[in-house]
């Protein structure tokens, strides 16, 4: 097999085509790798005997040769909040730390289908909420360009298990920026579909109008490649949009466009101060390159994303409030059988334990933001806000075909750095939210390091469903970066 330190899915699939190697010696480099890098904690669990058993299968249908889809025999990482049936389903949390599935997620289901195999389920920020895999029960996840530091989260095991050599790709979520900021501090890939893009179905909700999977990755192709097996309508998602599943790997590989096709435009009213002078200075020097290229930059106002962390942390609260109600150790999740005076005192009981602090947190923000008497004055304030947001970006996209910003204003903190101040730690995504509150598609891409060898992260974000050229721009952008991962 071939040694390179980093494959992505396309070398890997080539590689199954001409037969230089076969997806078992694959399935054995990377649970090889899984193995010997346990202080990573990039996974909850792993589904070797599985995974062993589906490449055999493959091992045999590619020696007769076998034509089959690109994601055969390719092993994927998925996060611990997708529903894979008859498996452990954690979502990092103690309360549910005993969960078994009893059914498959869609996501899950469509990989599969395509010939993916699962290699195992990543660690996460405890239901979703974080920006650091700290508030995991199973202990943080590590980033493999720094062990002293955070991978970013929530989907911080996606991110270290694509960056550590653990996974080609993962499945991850995003909420707030939970796929952007691990790609960003991990130097992967990260793409956050057009809301209802991809179904939701057996994804365990955090806050349902801003939850989106999607793929984090090596490349901006391999994006393109899972984004078309998982994106479709999915009847059984009310939230899911009629659409049919996307075709970028295709329009990607015509390379029938160039730099001059496109506008880009910078919100430099929201870049004017809170950014590390590092990530600054780097994201300047990338505007220039990018104009010299051909691409021709605008500046976009983006005036009401000002406001994005704190509406976001009223509506995102106040659905997690609602959807992890749910918990209540009678229908499933933790329950504790000790004696209890009322049904009451077992709730608290049972959520007191079950629940980590960020979790009851926000919990209590948004029980707070909904009650009676400050509905008006917070929530639905809020959603008109939000409502003001996707109208400054759809004004935005009238003159330019995608907005940059650097994807996080600070490079990967220190493990523990932010654990005592969650405004600080809020703060993290201020730049990856708004397009969440806008239901945009928005990706994450690696353009360099910092002078401590640390990635950083430039976001691109597009129109609605506009996910192909927002791919394109990218893949353009990624070929004159020329960014290698440095571990």
């Amino acid at each position: 097999m071939n040694k390179k330190e980093f494959l992505t899915i396309e070398e890997i699939a080539e590689g199954f085509r001409s037969q230089d190697f076969t997806p078992s010696s694959i399935l054995d480099y990377f649970f090889n790798n899984i193995n010997q890098n346990r202080k990573i904690n990039a996974y909850i669990s792993t589904y070797e005997d599985d995974a062993v058993l589906m490449a055999e299968k493959f091992d045999k249908l590619f020696k007769e040769g076998n034509e089959l889809d690109i994601l055969s025999g390719i092993p994927i990482s998925l996060k611990d909040i997708f529903l894979v049936k008859d498996k452990l389903c954690t979502c990092g949390s103690k309360m549910l730390s005993n969960y078994i599935s009893n059914y498959d997620s869609t996501v899950k289901k469509k990989l599969t289908e395509k010939g993916a195999i699962i290699l195992g389920k990543t660690n996460m920020d405890e239901f979703a909420m974080g920006s650091s895999t700290e508030t995991s029960f199973f202990g943080p996840t590590l980033n493999p360009w720094d062990l002293d530091r955070v991978p970013g989260g929530s989907s911080g095991g996606s991110a270290a298990s694509v960056a550590g050599k653990l996974a080609p790709a993962s499945i991850g979520t995003d909420t707030g920026g939970s796929i952007r900021q691990p790609a960003s501090f991990c130097g992967v890939v990260g793409l956050k579909p057009t809301y209802g893009r991809v179904s939701r179905y057996g994804m365990i909700a955090f806050a349902s109008s801003l939850d989106q999977a999607g793929p984090l990755t090596l490349s901006v192709n391999d994006s393109a490649i899972l984004l078309d097996a998982v994106s479709g309508f999915d009847e059984r998602d009310t939230t899911s949009l009629k659409l049919p599943p996307t075709n970028c790997y295709e329009s990607l590989k015509k390379n029938d466009f160039s730099p001059n096709d496109y506008v880009i435009g910078i919100p430099y009213n929201l870049l004017e101060e809170g950014l590390d002078p590092e990530v600054k200075n780097n994201f300047n020097i990338l505007v220039e390159k990018l104009k010299s290229s051909g691409f021709r930059i605008e500046e976009v106002s983006l005036p009401n994303s000002k406001y994005a962390v704190a509406i976001y942390y009223i509506i995102a609260p106040s659905e997690a409030s609602s959807n992890l109600s749910r918990y209540d150790g009678i229908r499933y999740g933790l329950s504790n059988d000790s004696d209890v005076d009322s049904l009451d005192d077992f709730y608290v009981m049972n959520r007191s334990e079950g629940f980590g602090e960020e979790v009851k947190r926000r919990i209590m923000l948004g029980t707070y933001a909904l009650s009676s008497g400050y509905y008006d004055a917070y929530y639905l304030k809020a959603v008109k806000v939000k409502k003001m947001i996707e109208d400054d970006f759809g004004k935005a996209f009238e003159k330019v075909d995608c907005i940059l910003s650097p994807t996080s204003p600070e490079l990967p903190f220190k493990l523990g750095e932010k654990k005592d101040n969650p405004l600080s730690m809020y703060l993290s995504d201020i730049l990856t939210i708004p397009a969440n509150l806008a239901q945009l598609p928005s990706i994450s891409i690696p353009f360099n390091v910092s002078s401590s060898n640390l990635p950083i992260g430039a976001q691109l974000t597009g129109d609605k469903l506009c996910e192909e050229s927002l791919l394109k721009i990218s893949s353009l952008i990624e070929k004159e970066v020329d960014f290698k991962i440095t571990i």
